[in-house]
């Protein structure tokens, strides 16, 4: 199966716990410059777990942005089966974490597709262009009826979000926009875990939920994603895993850098 849930699974699942307030400035993010995560991809096919690949978070500092740099690649003894080398780039404002930049260049077996949106808050646009290669692309004009992001600065952004606001079984919606797309989804809080053990990474205070996913060629309709984030003030997922049209996949964190705030949420 073309895995291009690759960088897809993590970002998306990312997305779900939190709702959108703007940020009043850049000291009240769950994050700084400086931070790297790293997951490692399983993929689940005929019972059996294979270790496919890495993605890598990079946040780095631009004078009026943090700009969000994501490395994903499969592994050499993966790629018997499939290649993948994708790149994503994120550029968020410090002071309201809304998206100013969005670049997605992806290279998976002999599938490419470059993918650039530039965000006019100020006029209530994003321009959205797409194909194959950065010299092959169309633009599309997409209103913004509201705050929408793109894969990368969801996460980022939402890990802003208290957590706990979404108790009782309470759900939310969120709003992106992917391949000239916009794209309302929604998120449902769990339970808290104050122990949960994640395999090759360590036990965690936890939040568990669920969230939408958009289906097509890799997700089935009605299909939601399970993941679980650490539950303290840097708020960063821990392990992501959905099922697919074929199989499934899992990513779980298994380094971390300069973390904005001690990891409290890590037991061990």
């Amino acid at each position: 199966m073309k895995l291009r849930i690759f960088i897809v699974l993590l970002i998306i699942s990312a997305l779900g716990f939190w709702s959108f307030r703007p940020a009043s400035d850049a000291s009240g993010f769950a994050f700084s410059t400086g931070e790297k995560l790293v997951y490692k991809i399983f993929y689940n096919w005929n019972f059996v777990w294979l270790t496919a690949g890495e993605v890598i978070f990079e946040i780095k500092d631009e004078p009026d942005s943090y700009h969000i740099e994501v490395t994903g690649k499969t592994y050499a003894s993966y790629e018997w089966f499939y290649k993948v080398r994708d790149k994503y780039h994120s550029y968020i404002d410090k002071t309201t974490g809304l998206p100013k930049l969005y670049i997605r260049e992806i290279h998976q077996g002999n599938y490419r597709h470059y993918e650039k949106i530039v965000f006019d808050y100020p006029n209530h646009k994003a321009y959205s262009s797409t194909g194959r290669s950065f010299n092959n692309t169309k633009t599309s004009e997409i209103d913004l009826d509201g705050n929408y992001y793109d894969m990368i600065s969801s996460m980022y952004y939402l890990r802003n979000i208290d957590l706990k606001s979404f108790q009782n079984n309470k759900s939310t919606a969120f709003k992106l926009i992917l391949d000239n797309t916009k794209y309302e989804l929604n998120l449902k809080y769990q339970k808290e875990d104050p122990g949960f053990k994640v395999k090759e990474s360590g036990t965690y205070k936890t939040i568990h939920a669920i969230g939408d996913v958009i289906s097509g060629n890799v997700f089935n309709e009605g299909v939601q994603m399970n993941f679980w984030v650490a539950n303290d003030s840097n708020k960063i997922p821990v392990l992501m895993e959905s099922p697919l049209v074929v199989g499934s996949v899992k990513g779980i964190l298994t380094s971390y850098q300069n973390l904005k705030y001690p990891f409290s949420a890590k037991i061990k």
